[in-house]
């Protein structure tokens, strides 16, 4: 993956706030999501399929 691919189309929750760089940082991708450290940019992406992020999103509303 180029560095140019990793930093395109990250975002952040709105309740994380303009300045705050202690969270994790999301981008959609080709069916399934990618998560990072917003403190760590060039570091490593955990990449979930979609059902594997449903399953998840669906363990939060308990």
């Amino acid at each position: 993956m180029t560095n140019d691919a990793r930093k395109h189309s990250w975002f952040k929750s709105s309740h994380s706030g303009p300045n705050n760089n202690s969270c994790v940082e999301a981008r959609l991708s080709g069916g399934g999501i990618d998560i990072r450290d917003s403190k760590d940019p060039d570091g490593p992406i955990l990449r979930f399929g979609s059902a594997a992020w449903q399953r998840f999103l669906h363990s939060l509303d308990r």
